[in-house]
Order: structure tokens, then sequence, then C-alpha cells
């Protein structure tokens, strides 16, 4: 077995690992750093397949970006996660039907003959002088431009979506309308009260009287 293999079966390991934990992680943070490490291996398996563009794209804007936006969202909910687990074990019978019956048809598609996998052979080392982003222009560009422009615009809802749940108004945290904050008045905030004088007694005079009394 050659280095590469050893690798690639080492990267798929972890890589499973940290699917499986994206789903089955109680904390929503821990689960989102999960993915973290999921998009890491993945990245390990473009460097193998020659493709540097890709993996550097992957950590870069997935793990740079995607990530932060799903961490500062989920922080941000304020999740109840004891509700959100409420009948996990009642529906897991049915999500691993649904989940085996996935992995069947992958199965399936995979070993058909049309999927060619068994006359699949090792890709030729590429030269020195091929340029990944220039390969990968060329197709991103012209045959998948509709796809393009259709992720873009789904990346641009999501965002607005985002927004719209953190900027929502919360019952349990205090707010203050800073317009209200800079038009208040000096008479809206403070009243002077004129009270009249009052005679005290001089403590001279108190011991005085005692010394009367006695």
């Amino acid at each position: 077995m050659s280095f590469s293999s050893v690798v690639f079966y080492i990267l798929s390991a972890i890589l499973v690992f940290a699917a499986v934990r994206v789903i089955t992680a109680k904390n929503p943070v821990h689960a989102a750093l999960y993915l973290v490490l999921a998009f890491f291996t993945s990245a390990g398996h473009w460097i193998l397949l020659e493709s540097e563009f890709l993996a550097i794209t992957l950590v870069l804007v997935y793990v740079g970006a995607v990530m932060v936006l799903f961490l500062f969202v989920v922080m941000m909910l304020d999740i109840n996660i004891e509700k959100l687990r409420e009948g996990f074990w009642q529906h897991l019978p049915l999500a691993g039907i649904i989940a085996l019956v996935m992995v069947g048809e992958m199965v399936l598609v995979l070993s058909s003959p049309e999927a060619g996998l068994a006359s699949y052979r090792a890709a030729a080392p590429l030269p020195g002088d091929f340029s990944n982003v220039r390969q990968l222009g060329l197709l991103l560009y012209t045959h998948y431009l509709y796809p393009f422009e259709l992720a873009s615009v789904v990346l641009l809802v999501a965002i607005v979506a985002a927004i719209a749940l953190t900027m929502r108004r919360r019952k349990d945290s205090k707010y203050v309308n800073p317009g209200d904050q800079a038009a208040v008045r000096r008479q809206d905030r403070v009243r002077l009260v004129k009270m009249e004088a009052e005679k005290t007694v001089a403590a001279t005079d108190v011991a005085a009287g005692d010394q009367t009394q006695a």
C-alpha cells in the first residue's frame, strides 16, 4: 500500500467520525466545530487529488467565512438544547431506516456498470506548469455559469436571513431606542423641587434641656 493510500484512509476515517459527531453532538457549537474538522479533512482529500486550489478555497471560504457565520447565528439564536432534542429517540428508528435506504441507493448507483468505477484508473501526475485555477475558471464560466449564478443568489438569501435573525427584538433583553435617547430634554429627566426651610434644634439646646431636667 502506497503512502497516499494510507493518508487517504486516515483522512477518510477522520472525516466519517467528524460527520457522525456533527449530527450526534448535543451542543450546537460543538457540532459546528466538528464540521470544521470535516472541512479540513476534505481539503486533505483535494490535495491528494492534486487540486490545491479547491483545498485552499474550502478552508478559506467555508472554514474562514461560512462556519463563522454558522457559529454567529447559533450563538445569537439562544437555542434551547433540551427542547431541541425532545423526541430524538422516538424518531430514531425512522431516521435509521431512511439512512439505510440512502446508503443502499448510493451503493446501487456506484456499483452500476454506468458509473464505470471498475474501469477507473488512477490519474496520471499533472505537469508542473498545470493551472488548476485556469481549468476551473473555464468550466465555471462556460458550462456551469447558470448553477454558479444560482448559488450566488442562494448565498445572498442566506445572508439576508442571518441579518433578519440577529436584528429581531428579544423579550428577555433590555432595549433602548437611540433616537429616544438623542431627543430627550432636561425637563423630562430632571425635576427641581422647592422646599420650605425647617427649624432645627441645636445640639447645645438639647444638652441644656437635659441638664435642667436633671
